[in-house]
């Protein structure tokens, strides 16, 4: 597995609350952190950086999560990069269509950051 220092995820929200406190704490534990308000942002970083992992909320301005996780997974760069879903959208629906669509996980906002770091690290050492 990459050292965490060299892995990167982007994180995808249009929230800079949850951006900043997202990127505080996975660049503490090591990680390189892209940040994107909207997918359009979002779309730039990939193209660029390749990211190892994409933290996603679904509520996002003009393209949803929704439509952000298919694209991605239709893309040959990004299908086989996993996503994990942070969203206030966590009913039983909402969680098996984006599972259905591709997602690797689903966290649930408010966040419990230890869990989503628990996550982050088993999906980042799944994928190898």
């Amino acid at each position: 597995m990459k050292a965490a220092n060299k892995m990167n995820i982007l994180v995808v929200d249009d929230s800079t609350t949850n951006i900043v406190l997202l990127e505080a704490i996975l660049e503490e534990k090591g990680y390189k952190i892209y940040t994107a308000l909207n997918v359009r942002e979002a779309y730039a970083i990939i193209d660029k950086n390749h990211p190892d992992l994409i933290l996603l909320d679904l509520l996002m301005p003009k393209i949803s999560g929704f439509d952000f996780l298919k694209e991605i997974k239709k893309r040959k760069e990004t299908r086989d990069t996993p996503v994990i879903i942070v969203s206030a959208l966590a009913d039983d629906e909402n969680i098996d269509k984006i599972l259905n669509m591709g997602a690797i996980d689903f966290v649930k906002k408010p966040i419990d950051l230890q869990y989503l770091v628990n996550k982050v690290e088993s999906v980042l050492h799944k994928h190898e």
